[in-house]
């Protein structure tokens, strides 16, 4: 195998452009139908490999403890599973804002996976990291594959899509966050919806959805005034994005998305225009 002492990778967010929840089951999950697109919004996480075996983590914020860092866990978990010898310095740049409903932290973790099996040589399969996401979250598996999916199970059952090209999304953060727990414990489960079918087939975002919203929108009223404003002032759907805090607008063009933005940032809420990313994993990563 190659020797590889530095790895640079891009971290992509994601949306769920559909997400029902189906049930809940005994394990105290909940089953759920999703559909996921990574975005062009992204994090860079680079892996330095060191002769001592410390794991050492970096970033531009400061987040959170090293030791309840998801990236931290992962790489100590792989480190003792695989008896690796040696450490990993990791530089995380986050653009991704944190606990808002667009995977950050397990799209973090998904590429900790990734690079540690080259940058230790570990080869470890596609089955075995799929195994190892699993231990540390529900959406980790899905950045393991990457571009568009079908989520099911609790999210981490990943089915490959098609990309469902959308440009001119705008997300708006109101700066709080929701644990998904508790958005999860708010839901009323109730007859499916199968508009999923629907958007695969058109890539319309008139059919997204998010189950999550009703019971959010209740407890969070600016969320509630975030969603009613984008909808009374041109856009073709908007909606909560995973747990939240997060709110996706799908505007029509980008002069909608751009006016919007400046009402935001007067605001002073966090707010980006994005697009859905096209193609599967290629070249998220550099040696």
């Amino acid at each position: 195998m190659k020797n590889i002492k530095r790895l640079n990778h891009l971290s992509y967010a994601k949306i769920n452009l559909f997400l029902d929840v189906l049930a809940k089951q005994k394990s105290g999950f909940h089953k759920i139908r999703t559909i996921f697109s990574e975005i062009a919004l992204h994090d860079e996480v680079n892996f330095t490999l060191t002769k001592n075996p410390n794991i050492k983590i970096l970033s531009n914020i400061d987040f959170v403890s090293t030791e309840n860092n998801l990236i931290y866990k992962v790489a100590f978990f792989i480190q003792n599973k695989y008896n690796v010898q040696e450490g990993v310095e990791i530089h995380l740049t986050k653009n991704i804002p944190i606990s808002a409903g667009l995977g950050g932290g397990s799209s973090n973790a998904a590429q900790t996976i990734i690079a540690l099996s080259k940058l230790w040589k570990l080869d470890i399969s596609a089955e075995e990291m799929h195994m190892i996401a699993e231990k540390f979250g529900s959406d980790i598996n899905f950045f393991l594959t990457g571009g568009c999916a079908l989520g099911t199970e609790r999210g981490n059952v990943i089915s490959s899509l098609d990309p469902i090209h959308l440009d001119n999304i705008l997300l708006i953060n109101p700066g709080f966050e929701i644990a998904s727990r508790d958005a999860y414990n708010l839901v009323e489960i109730s007859k499916n919806n199968n508009d999923w079918e629907k958007l695969i087939e058109t890539t319309d975002p008139n059919y997204c959805f998010n189950k999550l919203e009703e019971g959010i929108v209740k407890r969070y009223p600016d969320i509630k005034n975030i969603i009613d404003h984008l909808n009374k002032n041109g856009v073709k759907k908007a909606m909560l994005s995973g747990s939240g805090a997060t709110v996706i607008g799908f505007c029509p063009n980008n002069e909608t998305a751009q006016n919007l933005s400046k009402h935001y940032s007067k605001k002073n809420f966090w707010n980006i225009i994005t697009k859905t990313k096209k193609g599967e994993r290629n070249g998220n990563y550099r040696c």
